[in-house]
């Protein structure tokens, strides 16, 4: 079966917090053919790791590049990459995310309120602006 992966079905099988969910998040992603695991639910995954359970940035970034090293998980890749860029600087994992697919989209500048998020950025490179 190909998969489409709801944040709670990653987070459980992470977590392992619930053991009847955990056990059927493990089995499904196990026979799955495909994982396809969208942004938004990766962002959201990132926040309830840190947010909800209290896991340091560096155990989110092992997490997330453990789904990665899985050969039938797809996601968009350098997206990820660029998210994971800014979380391991100690900035928001979604701002990379926004960062990356807004100049994907063919947003040249970031624009943010978020002062972090905006130097972050900006030292890693990308046209930033603060407003």
């Amino acid at each position: 079966m190909k998969v489409a992966v709801d944040t709670n079905v990653l987070v459980r099988a992470v977590v392992l917090d619930d053991p009847v969910q955990a056990d059927v998040a493990t089995k499904v992603l196990t026979d799955a053919e495909l994982i396809a695991v969208a942004m938004p639910s990766l962002c959201e995954f990132v926040w309830v790791l840190l947010r909800v359970y209290d896991f340091q940035p560096s155990d989110v970034a092992a997490a997330i590049r453990a789904l990665l090293a899985v050969a039938n998980v797809e996601v968009n890749r350098p997206a990820v990459e660029a998210g994971l860029s800014v979380l391991e600087a100690g900035g928001d994992f979604a701002d990379g995310v926004i960062a990356y697919e807004g100049s994907w989209l063919g947003g040249g500048t970031f624009i943010s309120f978020d002062e972090k998020a905006v130097a972050l950025l900006a030292g890693q490179g990308s046209s930033t602006r603060l407003l």
